[in-house]
């Protein structure tokens, strides 16, 4: 039998500031929130891009530095999921709200709402990652609908419709693409990953005049990912049962 892996004091205090590093999108999620109440959507943007890089690293760096081992007291997955509500879902609302992306009045309020429900939901469940590393239902994207919203310049009939679709599809039993773990085209899902957020930056530093060419690029990124996980949630089971 395994003896339980203590590790050494150097590399537990590294995990415990690896812990540090991804509570700081707690920090940054408060930032966006000032950003978005100061006006500035394209500040709030930026800090919602650290956030994603946070998010997008501090768990390869997790396993990395085995800290279910060498902190098993300490839930690190409760934690990501403190702050994944809070940069995904609860920030970028706030960002389409202050800045009058919604409709006005209590239909703008209605529509607001519906992802904060529905991402408390699929936060809460135990089986929103799937044992083969796929996110079921929409992944509580709101940050990246929020950066389209503004980037693209969407009215607000457009945003409420599109948070309709995206909250009931939480609760559809899709199997989305984890890009830093699925494994199956994963070298793909990082390369095209790493492409899409540098077509972030990109767009964000040619704001209020971002170039169109740079917006289908980043809009192919999304093409290829939803299809992609339509592809591994209905095709490749058909096919393995054929």
């Amino acid at each position: 039998m395994r003896e339980p892996f203590v590790g050494s004091t150097r590399l537990r205090l590294a995990g415990f500031a690896l812990h540090a590093y991804t509570a700081s999108g707690t920090v940054l999620a408060l930032l966006i929130v000032i950003a978005a109440i100061d006006g500035d959507a394209v500040r709030a943007l930026w800090l919602g891009l650290a956030a994603l890089i946070i998010d997008g690293t501090d768990g390869m760096l997790a396993r990395k530095l085995r800290v279910k081992e060498t902190i098993p007291w300490f839930d690190g997955a409760m934690l990501d999921n403190i702050v994944d509500y809070l940069t995904y879902a609860f920030a970028p609302i706030v960002l389409l709200w202050t800045g009058h992306y919604l409709p006005s009045g209590g239909w703008g309020a209605v529509l607001a709402a519906l992802p904060l429900l529905a991402s408390s939901y699929q936060f809460c469940r135990t089986d929103a990652k799937t044992d083969d590393h796929f996110f079921l239902g929409f992944p509580s994207y709101w940050n990246v609908v929020a950066f389209y919203v503004v980037i693209l310049g969407l009215s607000p009939t457009t945003t409420g419709l599109i948070l309709v679709i995206c909250s009931i599809l939480v609760f559809v039993p899709v199997k989305y693409v984890y890009p830093s773990r699925t494994k199956v085209f994963r070298s793909l899902n990082l390369l095209t990953t790493a492409i899409w957020m540098a077509s972030y930056a990109v767009l964000l530093a040619q704001m209020p005049n971002p170039n169109a060419i740079v917006v289908a690029i980043s809009l192919a990124y999304l093409l290829y990912y939803g299809a992609l996980s339509l592809y591994l949630t209905f095709w490749v089971p058909r096919r393995k049962v054929a």
